[in-house]
């Protein structure tokens, strides 16, 4: 069986995706290029002696009917890109992976309606809040948001996803065996247990090392069609996918936030070189070409609970940025009992949050 050598070749961790493909293309079928000699692999192009000689000593140690069990036993699926069900989005990228591992319902998501995530692990709460606005604009429809499912803003995308009805595609830069961050386990499980799917493109038992995750970043914006970046810092992985979605000729949107946040300084550099902006959801849809139905009119407001005056006047006074307690009694012109009731009362409705020592702004 064929798909046995895509496995043990991908069992190394010394090789690439791009070793693979090369040696593959080279010989026009997977099990000669995994059982090629030293002379034989002096023919393939652009293949150094030495790059040869240490597959050959890597390869030597691969049992591959092995390697395979080891796959099957722990219940992951995956594609070679032999198999016509390949993702063709990430098919047409200059280094796809060779073997794509996955678990959850891959193809349950709509591949052809995909959207990218990206942003900074350190992401403010403001840079998220707007990310779960416009995301919320998508609720119950056929794209499927795709993300890294590292902590900041991948995690919010996944989620929100999730809360939405929305399918969601989490790519990772390990082998099954690992969940990086281990806070997210939950989410690993709930995205696998039916909404959406985690690929990978290594095998098992690989870890979460750093350079794998720039690696994994080609992955994330080839498998979609545009890619939506909130907060990036100038030296930020989100950058990167930045830059693959340019080079992949994919759709690259962007979400503005406070130019006094260091996390939008690689924005602002991205939509003064000609990204687009995004300050809703419509924005998506425009820049996409992509026609939803939804139950509401995208940009609609959402219903807020009753509010009484006084909470009117506190909601009213937090429309454009939080602000503290001396500063809300100020503009209400509320007694401090009062104005603390009230704060208490809105917070229990989930319309305002605490957002720091006595500073409070909308949700």
């Amino acid at each position: 069986m064929k798909k046995k050598f895509w496995i043990a070749f991908s069992s190394i961790e010394q090789i690439d995706s791009s070793f693979i493909i090369k040696l593959y293309e080279h010989f026009g079928d997977i099990e000669t290029a995994f059982n090629a000699n030293l002379d034989d692999l002096k023919n393939v192009e652009g293949l150094s002696v030495k790059k040869a000689e240490n597959f050959l000593k890597q390869r030597d140690k691969v049992d591959i009917d092995r390697t395979y069990t080891e796959v099957e036993t722990r219940g992951i699926n995956f594609l070679t890109l032999e198999d016509e069900s390949y993702p063709k989005m990430l098919r047409q990228i200059s280094n796809p992976p060779a073997v794509l591992y996955y678990k959850g319902k891959l193809f349950e998501c709509n591949l052809d309606k995909t959207l990218a995530v990206v942003g900074s692990r350190r992401a403010s709460s403001s840079g998220k809040d707007d990310l779960r606005k416009i995301l919320s604009g998508l609720g119950g429809t056929d794209i499927c948001i795709v993300s890294g499912l590292a902590s900041g803003i991948d995690t919010v995308a996944h989620t929100s996803a999730i809360e939405n009805n929305i399918k969601t595609i989490g790519v990772i830069a390990s082998g099954f065996d690992f969940v990086y961050p281990t806070s997210n386990k939950t989410l690993y499980q709930n995205i696998e247990n039916g909404y959406g799917a985690i690929v990978t493109e290594y095998y098992p038992t690989f870890e979460p090392i750093k350079f794998r995750f720039p690696q994994r970043n080609r992955i994330v914006s080839g498998l979609s069609y545009g890619t939506l970046v909130c907060e990036a810092s100038l030296k930020s992985g989100a950058l990167i996918t930045a830059n693959l979605t340019l080079e992949q000729g994919r759709e690259l949107m962007c979400i503005p936030g406070a130019i006094s946040n260091p996390n939008t300084q690689g924005i602002y550099k991205l939509l003064k070189n000609g990204a687009t902006i995004v300050t809703e959801t419509s924005d998506i849809l425009n820049a996409m070409g992509w026609e939803i139905k939804q139950n509401i009119e995208i940009g609609d407001q959402l219903t807020l609970p009753m509010l009484t005056a006084d909470e009117e006047k506190i909601y009213y006074n937090l429309e454009i940025e939080e602000k503290g307690v001396d500063e809300l009694l100020t503009l209400t012109g509320l007694k401090l009992d009062d104005l603390l009731m009230n704060l208490t009362t809105m917070e229990l409705k989930g319309i305002i949050k605490q957002s720091g020592a006595d500073r409070y702004r909308r949700v």
